[in-house]
């Protein structure tokens, strides 16, 4: 019985690897949110898809299982990569009562690698991933985590920087950063990261605070190192001589 677990990346064949592309077409059935599979259409003929809407991941993943266990190739789709915010953690916890089941996780490209790309280099040294949603974590925990990373000097990626209901977060971590950091630090921000309509816009962590973002945003604050190098944000690793 085997199941796959794939990133596939900012979304689209030429953005997944040839790794995630092989194991897809080793699959009979895909499960996945509805809008990730609509993404990779192309490779999906003749594939049962089980499709569900956002927060539904238990049953996504518990239909899954029982699809695998029916004697059925299965993938489940994550964006990005399956182990950062993805389904791998849920899908081995859901089937840890099922041995029998193979599971294997194909990486693919998180939205840190793909939307640091699009800027230039802002984590080339040590970085922090951070999700500002708590959904699943509580509030004080990320406040706690981005306070850490702050004082530690790290580079920080921030996923799901806001939503309908949580307008106001990247407001309230702006404030926790702005007591470590200047005001001066560069920051950039990634739209529609390797989709259509991708943009980027660079800033500063005090420009950041009433800059408008949304779930399809991914903010990258920068160390005391990061700069501006021809239009592009830079965190230089201190090769000598450069």
């Amino acid at each position: 019985m085997k199941l796959y677990v794939i990133g596939i990346g900012p979304g689209g064949e030429e953005q997944m690897t040839l790794r995630a592309v092989r194991a897809l077409e080793k699959c009979d059935c895909v499960a996945g949110y509805g809008l990730y599979l609509d993404l990779i259409e192309p490779l999906l003929a003749g594939k049962e898809r089980i499709q569900t809407g956002m927060m539904r991941e238990v049953e996504r993943c518990t239909a899954a299982r029982d699809a695998a266990l029916e004697g059925r190739t299965v993938a489940v789709i994550s964006s990005g990569d399956a182990g950062v915010y993805g389904m791998a953690g849920l899908m081995f916890e859901v089937c840890a009562g099922h041995p029998e089941i193979d599971i294997e996780v194909v990486p693919g490209v998180t939205a840190a690698c793909a939307g640091g790309a699009v800027l230039g280099s802002p984590l080339t040294c040590d970085f922090a991933a951070i999700s500002l949603s708590d959904l699943l974590t509580p509030w004080e925990t990320i406040e706690k985590r981005v306070r850490c990373a702050a004082e530690g000097d790290l580079c920080i990626a921030l996923y799901n920087p806001a939503s309908k209901r949580r307008t106001d977060h990247l407001q309230r971590v702006c404030d926790i950063l702005l007591d470590v950091q200047p005001p001066e630090t560069v920051c950039g921000l990634v739209r529609n990261i390797g989709r259509e309509g991708e943009r980027f816009t660079l800033t500063t962590l005090a420009q950041l605070r009433d800059t408008p973002v949304d779930m399809l945003t991914t903010v990258f604050v920068g160390n005391r190192s990061t700069k501006v190098i021809g239009g592009r944000m830079v965190t230089p690793r201190g090769y000598r001589g450069v």
